[in-house]
């Protein structure tokens, strides 16, 4: 009995440096795999307009959606948990040179736009800065449906947008990211970034 009991401890403290060997391996795979992720989701990927000198830094992860409206850019993010992405569009307008409107005017404009939205709520309103120009920030709250399908069960999602209005001269832009309300602090994270990457001026 005495040897049973001798035999299975050297098995034991023989085996020790094996298990603790696979333990450092998984260890470093799973710091390599963490790293590796970090990597893939903090790059960007670069946004040029062909019209206009804008161009911008979004996340590579994020993919191309399609939009019924003139826009520039339109991307979501395909990893976010509700049925509605969280979604960034560019959009750019000219203006008239001879009677260009005050940023105040086209902030009025599309508050009034985004005023057919439906379940509408106007959030916030401050001024900002984009590319060392001025600009306003517009928060605003809205109710999707985004599967409309007959007898296809799916709740309304309410969405949370920011969107940054800039009068640059002769044209105007709109840079707007739209979230699941749950989901908006990371995504608003994440259109600071964006708007820290966007240059107006060639």
């Amino acid at each position: 009995m005495q040897q049973n009991v001798d035999d299975q401890a050297h098995w034991r403290v023989r085996m020790l440096p094996k298990d603790l060997g696979v333990a450092l391996v998984v260890l470093v795979a799973l710091g390599l795999a963490l790293l590796l992720r970090g990597q893939v989701e903090g790059s960007m990927r670069q946004f040029q307009a062909t019209d206009t000198p804008l161009r911008l830094a979004y996340p590579a992860t994020w993919r191309n959606a399609s939009s019924l409206q003139d826009v520039l850019l339109k991307v979501e993010n395909p990893l976010t948990r509700a049925t509605f992405k969280t979604t960034l569009t560019v959009e750019s307008r000219e203006l008239d040179p001879a009677a260009v409107p005050p940023l105040q005017e086209l902030v009025n404009r599309r508050i009034e736009q985004r005023s057919s939205l439906i379940g509408y709520h106007f959030l916030a309103s401050n001024p900002a800065r984009v590319d060392e120009m001025d600009a306003m920030q517009i928060e605003y709250a809205y109710v999707v449906q985004p599967i409309d399908e007959p007898r296809r069960p799916s709740l309304p999602v309410v969405v949370h947008a920011r969107e940054y209005v800039i009068g640059a001269g002769e044209r105007s832009y709109y840079i707007t990211l739209a979230a699941p309300a749950d989901e908006f602090a990371g995504a608003s994270a994440t259109l600071d970034q964006i708007i820290g990457s966007a240059r107006l001026r060639p």
